[in-house]
């Protein structure tokens, strides 16, 4: 059956209304921006709500609601631990980033650096920060894509480019207010849609599950398991990784990403700033729990209703053409006789004996389905497809909004998520254009230029960005999982920028040079660690934060000047 046949007219009417009043509000409100002031910093007169909002809506990318409920249906709760160091983030960057951004009035936190060190550092940043976020650009378009591309059988291609071309419209057009308008509105569609779909997915299971029941069936698949105290370092989620890796993450992340500094810069105060952050930080863990939980209730739905073997409809329907589709079949079997089974076990109130055999028939589908994602891969290959993602976990939540819920409502979660990706896209062409103009154009050519030369400049940034992050997306190709290639693409750059800021506000006998040297060494250790797989990927950022700060240091010493060694000795307290 045709995918397209399940969308009825009002789905279209919503999906198509939501994302042309984003584009056209966008673009009407923030039409007369005239400044580098106004375009780059939205004014300066954003109130904390609207920081707060447009934070969140940076970070809360299409790939949050695509992939964080399928991350949660396959291995449970302990993702929510990746984000229990952005509280603590928060206050970090509320009293010592932001006072010392706004005191410096500068457009870009890579400005900062030149006063501290010197130009080259200044733009070295610059430009680690430009490779790792138009990477991120493409993917936050490349996400959604796949979804229509599902729902819709378009072609990826066409679909990338459509999708860049509406985030570039109102973009170009009205620079940082624009953005922050626009994710007030799509911040609040995101809320509505996802209460619902939670409201909906309970609302169809059997009527004697309770949510107390969905949880004690999720409990005993291993699904509620949110915290993880081991030191294993194999193990990419625990309360360790989250705290230590992922402060460092979102320290570099909210401190020193232009798409997120660009937000608070835009503060009518320090006070409306910082009150901003904190806002996301009590709100943003929740948020990622309550997702999270979405795509466990999903799980515990599709222990009472029939569910594939593979969520991938393309890939499903390469193995039905194939020589392997009757060992494909005698998996669909065994996958449907494990879910009748458990549906029994379920149904008739299982005891605490029972935990066991449903872990041991929880296993038993695992292998199942990792012996389904073998043939898809022999399938992709031997044919020489294009390769077919066998990972389906950016699937899960799609197929039950097609498949499960009734007609208005599929509309409105795919402009849910269609809204995060244009919103965090937006805000990161916005800052990537900002960079450009601001950190290598602006202060690399010599002559004086008007205020709307570098307002028309930085337009044609972002247009030139959003055909780069359009490109990205064209040639991408999913990786794990969606959310996790983000996160890996930002912690492999985040430390070291990270260690770069750190030394810049504490370490103040280190000089540009020693920095630039560090900061060069560092990137390629870190590219090193993450192609041989030493550790995961989290604990990157500690540690590329950690090897700048001490080489810039070990560098500064071996520097032959009595005075800097003089300077060393003091701050670091040596006597």
């Amino acid at each position: 059956m045709d995918i397209t046949s399940k969308l009825h007219y009002i789905d279209w009417i919503i999906l198509a209304g939501t994302l042309l009043f984003i584009v056209g509000y966008g673009t009407y409100v923030t039409r007369k921006n005239s400044n580098v002031t106004d375009y780059i910093k939205g004014g300066n007169d954003s109130k904390w709500w609207t920081i707060g909002l447009s934070v969140m809506a940076t970070q809360a990318s299409a790939i949050t609601f695509l992939s964080t409920p399928g991350q949660a249906f396959h291995s449970g709760m302990g993702f929510v631990q990746f984000y229990f160091g952005l509280p603590i983030a928060m206050v970090i960057i509320c009293v010592v980033f932001i006072p010392i951004y706004h005191k410096l009035k500068v457009y870009t936190a890579y400005e900062f650096l030149e006063g501290r060190f010197d130009l080259k550092t200044r733009s070295l940043a610059a430009i680690l920060f430009l490779i790792q976020r138009g990477l991120a650009a493409g993917i936050t378009i490349f996400a959604p894509a796949i979804i229509l591309s599902a729902v819709l059988g378009w072609d990826l291609l066409t679909l990338n480019i459509i999708i860049g071309f509406l985030v570039i419209i109102y973009t170009v057009s009205g620079g940082t207010k624009a953005v922050n308008v626009t994710q007030k509105q799509q911040m609040i569609i995101i809320f509505i849609g996802m209460v619902i779909a939670f409201y909906m997915i309970m609302s169809q299971l059997p009527a004697d599950i309770t949510f107390t029941k969905a949880l004690e069936i999720a409990g005993a698949s291993d699904k509620m398991q949110v915290l993880d105290f081991s030191f294993d370092l194999s193990n990419r989620y625990t309360v360790w990784t989250g705290i230590l890796g992922g402060t460092f993450l979102m320290l570099s992340y909210f401190g020193t990403d232009q798409s997120q500094v660009q937000r608070y810069l835009s503060g009518k105060s320090v006070r409306e700033s910082q009150l901003g952050l904190i806002f996301n930080g009590l709100l943003k863990v929740p948020m990622q729990f309550f997702i999270l939980l979405i795509g466990v209730m999903v799980f515990v739905f599709y222990q009472f209703n029939p569910s594939p073997l593979n969520f991938n409809p393309g890939a499903n329907e390469e193995v039905a053409k194939s020589k392997y589709v009757e060992e494909y079949q005698q998996l669909e079997a065994a996958h449907i006789n494990i879910e009748n089974t458990k549906k029994v076990i379920f149904a008739d109130g299982f005891q605490a004996a029972e935990k066991q055999q449903i872990r041991d028939l929880n296993a038993r589908d695992l292998e199942i389905k990792e012996a389904a994602k073998d043939i898809i891969n022999k399938v992709s290959d031997e044919n020489n497809l294009k390769k077919i993602e066998s990972n389906d976990k950016d699937y899960v939540f799609i197929h039950f909004i097609i498949n499960n819920l009734p007609r208005g409502l599929i509309g409105l979660l795919l402009a849910v998520i269609l809204s995060a990706a244009m919103s965090s896209t937006a805000s990161e062409l916005n800052a990537l254009a900002s960079t450009t103009a601001m950190d290598l154009y602006k202060r690399n050519i010599e002559e004086e230029k008007s205020d709307a030369h570098y307002v028309k400049a930085s337009k044609w940034f972002t247009l030139v960005w959003g055909i780069i992050a359009i490109s990205v997306a064209c040639i991408a190709n999913l990786f794990d999982n969606l959310i996790q290639l983000v996160n890996i693409i930002g912690s492999i750059f985040y430390g070291n920028v990270l260690g770069i800021f750190l030394l810049a506000f504490f370490i103040k006998f280190v000089k540009g040079n020693a920095v630039f040297i560090a900061a060069l060494i560092t990137q390629v250790l870190i590219i090193g660690v993450f192609i041989l797989d030493w550790l995961p990927y989290l604990w990157l950022n500690l540690l590329g934060c950690a090897l700048v700060m001490a080489i810039a240091i070990l560098l500064q010493f071996m520097v032959p000047s009595k005075e800097n060694r003089s300077e060393a000795i003091e701050t670091i307290g040596i006597e």
